[in-house]
C-alpha cells in the first residue's frame, strides 16, 4: 500500500492552512529551517513573505532554491514537502496579498489587528516565490484512516 498522495491530494493539502517549515542551504552550517506562513494554489507557486534583511532572505538570494514542508499535528499524520527554484522575489508586498496571508492564518478580526501592529514592517518585506519541482508526501490516513 502506497502512503504517497496523488497529485490532486498533495496540491489540496499544500493549499490548506498549515504553518510551513522553510529550509534553505546555509554554507558551512546545517540548512536554515524556520517556520513560515505561506500561500499556495494548486498548480501555482509557493509564496512566502519575509523581511528583506532577514537571514532567510539573504540565504535565499544566494541559493535561489528552497523547500517548504507542511504537516498535520495529529495522528494519523500527513505531510507534504516541496522543493524548487526561486523564480521571483518581489521587492515589495502588495497590501492585498499581505492581508490575504494574515486572514488565512488568523482570520479577519485578529488578522486586522496583526496587520495594524506590523504595518511598519511591511515596507521592509519581500515576497519569495518558488516553483514546485520535487514533491515528497505521506498520508498515514491511507493506512490507519
Amino acid at each position: 500500500m502506497s502512503l504517497a498522495m496523488t497529485t490532486a491530494e498533495r496540491e489540496a493539502f499544500l493549499a490548506g492552512v498549515h504553518v510551513g517549515v522553510l529550509a534553505v542551504a546555509d554554507s558551512g552550517r546545517a540548512p536554515l529551517a524556520v517556520p513560515v506562513w505561506y500561500s499556495y494554489e494548486p498548480g501555482g507557486l509557493v509564496s512566502v513573505i519575509t523581511g528583506r534583511s532577514s537571514r532567510k532572505a539573504a540565504r535565499i538570494e544566494v541559493e535561489q532554491r528552497i523547500s517548504v514542508c507542511a504537516q498535520t499535528e495529529t495522528a494519523p499524520y500527513q505531510y507534504v514537502s516541496v522543493e524548487g527554484p526561486v523564480v521571483q522575489v518581489d521587492a515589495s508586498v502588495e497590501p492585498a496579498e499581505r492581508q490575504a496571508v494574515a486572514y488565512r492564518y488568523l482570520g479577519q478580526q485578529v488578522g486586522d489587528l496583526y496587520l495594524a501592529a506590523t504595518e511598519a514592517d511591511a515596507a521592509e518585506s519581500v515576497v519569495v516565490r518558488m516553483r514546485p519541482e520535487r514533491w515528497l508526501t505521506v498520508d498515514y490516513h491511507k493506512q490507519f484512516g
